[in-house]
């Protein structure tokens, strides 16, 4: 049983200015968050529009038995977790092996230009970031066909594009261009809270660069580390499908479409409203599972967990 905290209700009164400054985000939350989900009604029934959400046939889980019993969802579900896990790799590697070396930097004129840099790509469009992959792995002028020619890895350019074992690391690389310095804030946040005593101590022992970042910033970017990787394992179904839409065709149709893209194609351009909420179901059950499992694992092995 929780016991009450006697001093909860002094607590909220000297909280109280933050509670009221919060109800404005709580009603935002509520309204298009949680209120939409009466539309999950939808997966359980023939909808129909014009018969609307409370007056459509109920015909249960037929929608969740043609999901997994379709070839193609069950491809579609490959592609997003295999996509998902590689980006999931990656950009948390990338993102921490980043704010490690911009801490590094001494210059601050210098480190400040270059955060600025790593920041941008962030905001691009992906219409934009699509364009920007076409043009470097094109085959007449693309950047990395000319560079691979002209160090004679490859003989002729390579059509990157149309081979679907190229298509899962594209999509990966893509992202963590656009990603890597966003990502790399919080970690940058965490490296600033490490007492610089410990670095001082550990110079005068005679430690150099590379053993203070691994015993004294990794140890102490491990609590953050810990964290991120836990909400965002939830997240790894949710790769989006604008970029793999974008650059996907039929050659690489197989690897290259997504449960999203599998809710677009039957919930919206085939007006299947239930079959694509079905999928968008159990992409959220699968993510919620997934943040359970690695929150227990993470407190099992006695680390830092969410909950």
């Amino acid at each position: 049983m929780f016991k009450r905290d006697p001093d909860f209700g002094k607590k909220l009164k000297n909280q109280k200015a933050l509670i009221f400054m919060s109800i404005p985000f709580v009603i935002y939350v509520i309204i298009f968050n949680y209120v939409p989900l009466v539309g999950w009604l939808m997966a359980f029934q023939n909808y129909k529009p014009k018969n609307g959400l409370f007056h459509s046939e109920f015909i249960g889980l037929e929608k969740f038995k043609f999901l997994f019993r379709n070839v193609d969802f069950i491809h579609d579900v490959r592609n997003t977790l295999a996509m998902g896990v590689i980006n999931l790799v990656l950009s948390t590697v990338a993102a921490i092996v980043f704010a490690i070396l911009l801490n590094e930097l001494r210059g601050v004129i210098g480190k400040k230009f270059v955060q600025t840099i790593s920041y941008l790509p962030h905001f691009l469009s992906m219409v934009i970031l699509t364009g920007i992959v076409f043009d470097v792995l094109s085959m007449e002028n693309g950047m990395v066909n000319r560079f691979l020619m002209t160090i004679g890895f490859i003989d002729k350019p390579v059509q990157w594009l149309a081979e679907p074992k190229y298509f899962w690391w594209i999509v990966a690389f893509a992202n963590l261009w656009k990603e890597t310095g966003w990502n790399s804030i919080i970690y940058l946040a965490a490296i600033t809270s490490i007492n610089t005593d410990l670095y001082e101590a550990a110079s005068i022992d005679g430690a150099g660069r590379l053993k203070r970042i691994w015993h004294i910033t990794l140890p102490g970017l491990k609590p953050t580390i810990l964290i991120l990787l836990i909400m965002n394992v939830g997240n790894v179904l949710n790769v989006g499908f604008e970029l793999q839409y974008l650059l996907g065709n039929d050659l690489v149709k197989s690897v290259s479409e997504t449960i999203d893209i599998y809710v677009l194609n039957w919930g919206i351009s085939r007006g299947d409203y239930s079959l694509g909420t079905a999928a968008g179901i159990f992409k959220s059950v699968v993510s919620i599972i997934l943040i359970i499992i690695a929150n227990k694992t993470a407190k099992a092995m006695g680390e830092e967990s969410l909950y």
